[in-house]
């Protein structure tokens, strides 16, 4: 197998009209009904676009819908408050993916009229959309002749091609989105462009191809040289890191302290308990976790007790957050610009936070007296990526899987044109 060169005619004529019949024909009759794709609401379906990055579309449906109860349009979105966005996308994980949708909405509302645009170009300056977002507004809404790439559109096109390189290198980009550019028509382009990312969805996957029940497999060229399961190239996977964090409940007068984490942390803009990396390998001790509380909030804390442990896997990292209950004593925080508050365990409910931070508010506000031990938090599993290292390669292959939190609030792949693969930003 050889890596293509230059930007060849990858179909004749012939070809790629039979190509194309085929796929929108397979495509009419067996296409999954998804909420999203009875509409050609820009906002719907910016909506879900941007919820289907790095996530899968049986974790993103209820996820949709409820957004959408809360949000129906676009002034509605632009006249919310962030809190309560990021409420509604608590348990989604990539909060920035929450953040940018909020200002990208209000940005359209105060300096387009409210009008959604219906091109790349003016589309790729909003907030979280890439070139793969864009295209696909474009094309799914506008029926804008856009060519898109995705993990799955990513996988096909270079199985189709014979494309045997590094589709994540720049040399491969490129060719993929020529190869994009070349097979997309200009009637009904829309139609044409979930056809192919449905194709790879569900028979075009990471892992033994369903190529006999594919109804473009003559037109394949892996499929004719038996290269289907040796190409794409597979990104080199990296080895877990261990990592431990406390968190800290601290008790005031029936009040719990939370905090806001600011732009910049990971979960910004989400409330949390008090939550700090321990990366001393001594023992971790009451007292210490005592102390520690103090040097990162100045606050002075009494009948520290250790009450669970959740032990989660986000992208590399395998974390045990180690979970702790402290009564105030004395001081106040000492970040002046650190927002704050104590709140009784019934007003948590209404805080956006993280997946850990509900389970352990959950736990405080039911009052559990519990052993200490592990709680696996299965909804930030490993299997949640993709063995390829395409963290969007399963965002649309309906799995019933739920996303990971993660712990690199910039790994939103598609604001900065990755499109999803392996992001290193």
């Amino acid at each position: 197998m050889q890596a293509m060169s230059d930007s060849p005619k990858y179909f004749d004529t012939p070809t790629l009209a039979r190509f194309r019949r085929a796929l929108v024909a397979w495509y009419q009759r067996h296409a999954r009904r998804l909420p999203w794709r009875d509409t050609t609401d820009p906002y719907k379906i910016w909506i879900s676009e941007i919820m289907l990055q790095q996530t899968t579309v049986a974790a993103v449906v209820p996820f949709f819908e409820r957004f959408l109860q809360r949000f129906p349009t676009l002034e509605t979105l632009a006249g919310g408050n962030e809190e309560d966005v990021l409420r509604l996308w608590e348990g989604l994980g990539y909060y920035s993916r929450a953040r940018n949708i909020y200002k990208a909405a209000r940005l359209i509302v105060h300096q387009h009229g409210g009008q959604f645009p219906d091109e790349i170009a003016p589309l790729m300056e909003l907030p979280g959309i890439g070139r793969y977002t864009a295209g696909a507004v474009a094309s799914f809404a506008f029926n804008r002749r856009a060519p898109i790439v995705e993990a799955n559109t990513l996988r096909l096109y270079c199985r189709l091609s014979g494309f045997s390189g590094d589709p994540r290198s720049s040399v491969g980009q490129k060719l993929l989105w020529d190869f994009a550019g070349q097979i997309v028509p200009r009637t009904r382009p829309g139609r044409f462009n979930q056809a192919l990312i449905e194709l790879g969805a569900i028979l075009c996957t990471p892992e033994k191809p369903d190529c006999l029940r594919c109804p473009v497999r003559n037109c394949c060229s892996a499929f004719a040289r038996g290269w289907q399961n040796k190409i794409p190239a597979l990104a080199a996977r990296t080895a877990p890191t261990a990592v431990t964090e406390i968190a800290v409940a601290v008790h005031r007068e029936g009040r719990y302290l939370m905090l806001k984490r600011p732009l910049g942390e990971r979960w910004a803009g989400l409330w949390d308990f008090v939550r700090f990396a321990w990366k001393d390998s001594g023992l971790l001790s009451l007292a210490r976790v005592a102390g520690a509380v103090g040097v990162h909030t100045g606050l002075d804390v009494t009948d520290c007790s250790s009450f669970t442990e959740i032990r989660h896997s986000v992208t590399r990292f395998r974390i045990k957050l180690c979970c702790y209950t402290a009564e105030w004593a004395a001081g106040e925080i000492d970040d002046c610009d650190r927002e704050f508050r104590w709140v009784v365990p019934q007003q948590i409910s209404q805080l956006p936070l993280s997946v850990t931070g509900r389970k352990i508010a959950r736990l405080l506000q039911a009052q559990l007296l519990i052993p200490v031990g592990e709680i696996t938090d299965q909804s930030s599993s490993p299997r949640n990526i993709c063995p390829a290292g395409d963290k969007r390669s399963q965002a649309r292959n309906g799995t019933d899987q739920t996303p990971d939190e993660t712990l690199v609030e910039a790994l939103n792949a598609d604001a900065c044109g990755c499109a999803g693969l392996n992001c290193p930003h």
